[in-house]
């Protein structure tokens, strides 16, 4: 099916009890067993069934499928949030001792998940300059447990070369993980190349800032038995949960739960032991926003295109940065990554630092100043003081983000409208 169909048909028809065509929210935090032997079958992985919601859930089930066919990926694991997907992601092949490769254009938070805490948990971060792919290979060694990267950077808005990089981890056996929450439905990771991909669904994918939720994706293109000394948390058994062959279990499993050895681990023994499981009533939230995606995003990046074109010729404004006017690497790679879509955000430096910054947030009469970005609404912010500002003034710069620097996450609202506020804001006194 194309994705305008997926989205409103995929992995759902209707209510088998009560023939209901919109995805009910099952409140149901446990599952009744048929028998003694039904319950230990299911406990052990040995047949498909519920447990318990903090590890699969109905309404969330459809919402993993859905998002699952939408990517082209094999399974999907809901979790609390898009920086629980990361943590997820990485905690399931990584451990003390081991070591991934990041892109340096990272999300703010993110850079403060990668560099302090897991180097906490005794899993070090190294990371390199994405406009040459060789980077990733010429910081791996036999501990390099994945790379990671975002596939439309936030801030930074330089389209990760995934082909490129995925390439290379194809040749090495490391898997490519791409974060894909700015550009859902016009960028496909899977099909460049990637292994697995993550999203914040709290943003495009919802769309109305209404929830909070993530997601991750297996692909199923990565031949984990191929470099099992790479991975022993996947190829071993595990004694987390018995000795289990992860492989043997999903072999037995016929449904979406063993789709993907990879995610059966991390459901069985990462959402059990640390518990980051969406709502029902998140993923509802989320499979409505599904439904609309096809329409929303490319009002989003039109929208953002024409803006940009807008602030390109404004005398206040110094910088542009939005990857259709970008240099031309940045726009073949933005072409290779979204086809004929630059992408639902833009980033603008005005001069004056920091000061002018915040007098042109303060001026703002249509667009919101939050923090978060994927709403219906313009939403503007100033990343220097508020998302990266926790981290390092030069983590800041390779982030993309200087002291005059500004995030607009481009809403539907009427275009005109949008540059209007804009316009006004940028008058200053």
């Amino acid at each position: 099916m194309h994705p305008e169909t997926i989205v409103l048909h995929g992995a759902y028809r209707c209510d088998p009890a009560t023939m209901a065509t919109t995805v009910p929210i099952y409140l149901s935090n446990a599952y009744a067993f048929e028998s003694i032997d039904h319950a230990s079958d299911v406990f052990d992985l040995r047949r498909e069934g519920r447990t318990y919601s903090r590890l699969m859930n109905p309404t969330t089930d459809v919402f993993e499928q859905r998002i699952a066919l939408l990517e082209g990926g094999t399974a999907a694991l809901a979790t609390s949030s898009g920086q629980a997907a990361i943590m997820l992601s990485i905690l399931n092949l990584a451990a003390a001792g081991d070591n991934i490769v990041s892109s340096t254009h990272l999300y703010g938070g993110t850079i403060n998940l990668l560099s302090n805490t897991f180097r906490r948990l005794g899993i070090e971060t190294r990371f390199v300059d994405p406009s040459d792919p060789e980077e990733f290979r010429r910081a791996s060694d036999n501990q390099t447990r994945a790379w990671f990267a975002e596939a439309l950077p936030n801030p930074r808005l330089e389209p990760f070369p995934i082909v490129e990089v995925a390439t290379v981890a194809s040749e090495l056996g490391i898997p490519l993980i791409v974060d894909n929450t700015m550009t859902p439905l016009i960028s496909r990771p899977l099909t460049l190349g990637a292994h697995i991909t993550v999203h914040s669904t709290s943003k495009y994918i919802c769309g109305h800032g209404t929830t909070i939720g993530g997601i991750v994706i297996d692909g199923g293109t990565f031949d984990w038995k191929a470099h099992a000394c790479r991975f022993p948390l996947i190829t071993d058994p595990d004694a987390s949960h018995g000795n289990i062959d992860w492989f043997a279990a999903a072999h037995e499993l016929p449904g979406p739960f063993g789709a993907s050895p990879f995610l059966l681990k991390m459901r069985n023994t990462l959402m059990r032991d640390f518990g980051p499981c969406p709502s029902p009533f998140s993923s509802f939230l989320c499979i409505q926003g599904l439904e609309t995606l096809p329409l929303r995003m490319p009002r989003h990046c039109s929208n953002a295109h024409k803006l940009a074109e807008y602030l390109a010729v404004h005398p206040r404004v110094l910088t542009v940065t939005y990857p259709l006017l970008g240099a031309n690497d940045h726009q073949r790679r933005a072409e290779q990554n979204m086809g004929e879509y630059g992408g639902p955000m833009l980033v603008f430096e005005i001069a004056g630092g920091i000061n002018a910054g915040r007098k042109f947030i303060e001026r703002l009469k249509l667009a919101y100043h939050v923090s978060n970005i994927g709403d219906a609404r313009t939403l503007a912010t100033h990343p220097a003081s508020t998302t990266h500002a926790s981290v390092s003034p030069e983590a800041r710069l390779a982030a993309g983000v200087r002291d005059g620097t500004i995030r607009i996450s481009v809403g539907l609202e009427y275009i005109d409208d949008i540059v209007d506020d804009i316009g006004q804001a940028l008058k200053g006194d």
